[in-house]
């Protein structure tokens, strides 16, 4: 028996040993294995199938995300010129109602001199007529001291009035 060929008589009992595992496998082994391998392959199909439409839910997620985002922003623009809208209009009306204060306080001032301008005028005047009044008492009591002049000053004044009637 040499190393490198086998005998006839090994030849041949490995044969029929590898005919009878073969047909063992054949029938029994390979059905498996091809079932395994095909539960394989169908598990990796529907496991691609699976992660496509996770993708393809992710990308309409994403979609979605990014319209939810631009229509928050829209609000948020569309909020933020309202209030800048609001806040104008409030200054406005304030500067509208300060104004309004400001001419009513004017002219209550106004008015407010011009009362005590007349009240001023009718206290000069009523100063004057009284100070008119002494010094006429003190000229006309100076010049009527005597009757000559008394009779004279009567006679111009029943003239004044007949004159005037």
């Amino acid at each position: 028996m040499s190393l490198i060929t086998p005998d006839f008589g090994l030849f041949f009992w490995m044969t029929v040993v590898f005919i009878i595992v073969f047909t063992i496998l054949k029938k029994k082994g390979f059905p498996v294995i091809t079932a395994m391998v095909n539960e394989r392959k169908a598990f990796i199909d529907a496991s691609l199938q699976k992660a496509h439409e996770a993708n393809e839910k992710l990308a309409n997620i994403k979609k979605e995300g990014e319209s939810i985002l631009q229509e928050a922003r829209e609000k948020q623009a569309r909020i933020l010129r309202e209030a800048a809208e609001t806040r104008d209009k409030i200054v406005e009306e304030a500067q509208l109602k300060a104004r309004e204060e400001a001419h009513r306080i004017i002219e209550e001032a106004r008015l407010q001199i011009a009362n005590e301008k007349q009240n001023a005028i009718k206290d000069v005047k009523g100063q004057v007529a009284s100070i008119s009044v002494q010094i006429a008492e003190k000229i006309l009591h100076n010049k009527l001291s005597d009757s000559d002049c008394q009779m004279d000053l009567i006679d111009s004044i029943l003239k004044d009035v007949s004159v005037q009637k």
